[in-house]
């Protein structure tokens, strides 16, 4: 073992770049080609089929199981003209990753042989075993019944030989297992209730899309390296190792020039992207060194979460082809910046308005004003649920550490819109407003200019800053399922405009004016709103205290937030908005905790194992070589002047000793606290004692062992170090 971590170096820095051939086509002309689109669909389904399918995908009208086999029928001719021989439904269980089955078309042909088959019945439902996906207390662990049912919003596509139908996962008794659909419920909700409140602006519009641009951060490790760490390879993490003397305090990485293999993985992986219909448009180096992006052009979000989920299956297959791993937790280095998954979203409607945009006339800005606070109004008034849509045991590593969003929801919006929004609070009504005959209404509010972003800066610290035309939430960890946050975002947004809209024709059928209505309900959501509206630096200590007084959430334990899926006013609001319901979301929160228990769980184990494996014996083997070399000394030399030039020796060799005393009574209090914590049968309770008592066992055991690794020879260090981890490309 004590040579592994050398060969791994020699192998690393042997590589060179993969030869990628591009396709001779341009991008745009092989984009979607693995992807059933629209273009194949009128292709491959007869006209009366094509027309009722995109009814379906347009506008939500109910599938027509009728035409199933004819769209099975297409999509089955266009797969055997791609050499597809398997389908799956892919679907999204609550393991943060995805899942597939594999069947092949093959059916007997009741004479002997066999034929090739995929009806209507086998395209819109499968009936997986579903024992072994989390389910919260859902199921029953010896029933195995779930159903993945197909999603046509979400197009199919081709994967090496298999034919991937998007679909939900449900129970036998029809209750959601997975993240797709609760997100459809929650799309749906903000659909309806941001229509209803368009129509006091533009009549015509008959519904407003959620989009979504991920930008995908990551780290690249040379595969040799990674496979000489057992803690990257079973945690994603580092779970010990000094800083290297140089990271990213040069700020020399950032957008520098793309190293030569990482340039070759980009190149691949943007074309296998492309032909999945995966719109990726931006590459770069990100701020610590072997850390890069991937952003695509926004698109509808369900249509992104699953371009997400599939990018990141395609990274780590793409990766391994070009001799890297691809790590995608929140901090799999300490000292350094973590990965994270900005979500950059907005509202739009299918004439083409973008909600959160503002306008060129004042009644434009009003809509625009009205998005921005029941925006905020959703944001404030479940800020905690948020905060726990956007945690978990990887990403609670990230935030709150000076790089990325405090563990605090607020909202940036910057000068031109709070100035905006102060002056309809403090304008005078009579004045905000004028009518003025037939052309309706003159309002008082001052123009905002087509470009935002270059008005006021951007706040790095702000989990959810406005930016111009949209809102980001840069609180979401880069391993995460983006339809967490955005079922409770979408979900939170679509109460808040329902229950705007109630205010506001509850005043109009008393009397009022409509836009003395809105103008009304809107002043007083500015003003509720206003605690979660913060442009100022998220990471001081001011802030904090600050936040504590506006009534926010600052809680930092991770299972403890958890709590808040479960507060009175979320489980109303999930199910009034009839997306998720109370056993659901119990059931979630089950796994949550359970998730969270068995990842620092895992970490424990690995750690003591290579702290007792790893660690001491070398430290100890090292220790026995100044020793041997203290007595030899003081054999040629005497007993007092051997012990004078064995000084730093002798030195050395107590603080081995002292420290990896520490170390072993460390491990053993760990596996003490473990035991305790495993007694423990509620799931909350167990998560909160792992998070509490086993956790930070093991930070006061990795500093004794960083230190040691400065001390030992290098040559006799078995884990690969963070400047190898970092700078071998």
């Amino acid at each position: 073992m004590g040579n592994l971590r050398f060969e791994a170096v020699t192998e690393a820095s042997k590589k060179k770049p993969v030869e990628v051939i591009a396709p001779t086509e341009r991008p745009s002309e092989y984009f979607g080609k693995k992807v059933f689109n629209r273009q194949k669909m009128y292709k491959y389904l007869p006209a009366n089929v094509y027309e009722k399918l995109i009814d379906v995908i347009d506008n939500g009208a109910e599938l027509d199981r009728s035409i199933a086999n004819e769209v099975a029928k297409g999509m089955k001719q266009w797969a055997d003209e791609n050499g597809v021989t398997h389908y799956t439904h892919w679907f999204q269980p609550l393991t943060e990753g995805t899942a597939e089955k594999h069947d092949a078309f093959i059916e007997h042909d009741g004479k002997g042989g066999m034929i090739e088959e995929f009806s209507g019945k086998l395209l819109v439902q499968q009936e997986p075993d579903a024992s072994s996906f989390p389910s919260g207390g859902i199921r029953n662990t010896f029933e195995a019944r779930g159903y993945s049912a197909w999603d046509p919003t979400s197009p199919v596509f081709i994967m090496d030989d298999t034919l991937c139908i998007p679909t939900i996962f449900i129970s036998y008794t029809g209750e959601s297992l997975d993240y797709k659909a609760p997100l459809l419920r929650a799309l749906h909700a903000v659909n309806v209730a941001a229509t209803n409140v368009c129509h006091y602006f533009y009549p015509d519009v008959k519904k407003v899309i959620s989009n979504l641009g991920w930008e995908q951060e990551y780290f690249l490790v040379d595969s040799d390296l990674y496979a000489a760490r057992p803690d990257l390879m079973l945690t994603g993490r580092t779970l010990m190792g000094h800083s290297s003397a140089k990271d990213q305090q040069m700020d020399d990485h950032y957008f520098g020039t793309i190293p030569e293999r990482v340039q070759a993985f980009m190149k691949d992986l943007e074309i296998n992207a492309l032909e999945l219909g995966i719109p990726c448009k931006t590459r770069h180096n990100e701020v610590a060194p072997n850390q890069f992006e991937c952003a695509p052009i926004y698109e509808e979000t369900n249509l992104a979460v699953d371009h997400n989920m599939l990018l990141m299956s395609l990274m780590k297959k793409i990766a391994r082809k070009h001799g890297f791993t691809v790590l995608l937790h929140e901090k799999p280095f300490d000292g350094i910046n973590g990965s994270g998954k900005h979500n950059n979203w907005s509202l739009s409607t299918d004439t083409g308005v973008l909600l959160h945009g503002p306008g060129k006339t004042p009644e434009d800005n009003l809509r625009f004003a009205v998005f921005i606070v029941e925006t905020l109004m959703g944001v404030y008034k479940h800020n905690g649920l948020l905060k726990a849509s956007i945690m978990s045991a990887t990403n609670a590593h990230r935030l709150g550490a000076n790089e990325a969003p405090p563990a605090i929801i607020s909202s940036f919006l910057g000068k031109q819109v709070s100035d905006l929004l102060e002056h309809i609070v403090k304008a005078d009504k009579a004045d905000l407003f004028k009518l003025s005959g037939k052309k309706g209404v003159s309002l008082d509010i001052p123009e905002i200019p087509d470009i935002m972003l270059d008005n006021t800066d951007r706040n790095r610290t702000s989990p959810f800053a406005f930016t111009g035309n949209r809102f980001e939430f840069r609180a979401v960890g880069s391993e995460a399922n983006c339809a967490s946050a955005m079922i409770a975002l979408n979900t939170a947004v679509a109460e808040a405009l329902s229950k705007f809209k109630e205010r506001v024709d509850a005043l109009i059928e008393k009397g009022d004016d409509k836009l003395a209505a809105i103008i009304d309900v809107l002043r007083e959501d500015i003003k509720t709103s206003a605690p979660i509206h913060f442009d100022g630096n998220g990471y001081s200590d001011e802030w904090v205290a600050e936040a504590e007084k506006r009534g926010l959430d600052t809680e930092k334990s991770c299972p403890v937030i958890f709590d808040r899926y479960l507060d009175k006013e979320t489980i109303d609001m999930f199910e009034s908005m009839n997306v998720m319901k109370k056993n659901e979301l119990e059931a979630r929160n089950e796994v949550k905790w359970e998730t969270y228990t068995k990842k620092i769980q895992i970490e424990a184990r690995v750690f003591g194992d290579l702290s007792m494996n790893h660690i001491i014996p070398v430290a100890t083997h090292y220790q026995s070589q100044l020793a041997k070399n203290v007595e030899n000394v003081m054999q040629v030399f005497g007993e007092k002047e051997g012990k004078k030039l064995s000084e730093r020796n002798i030195k050395i060799i107590r603080e081995i000793s002292e420290r990896t005393e520490v170390i072993e009574k460390g491990v053993e209090d760990l596996v003490n606290a473990r035991k305790v914590a495993n007694k423990i049968e509620d799931a909350r309770a167990k998560a909160v004692a792992y998070h509490d008592t086993v956790e930070p066992k093991m930070d006061a055991i990795r500093y004794h062992i960083d230190k040691l690794e400065l001390i030992v020879a290098d040559e006799l260090w078995t884990l690969p170090k963070y400047r190898e981890l970092l700078f071998i490309r």
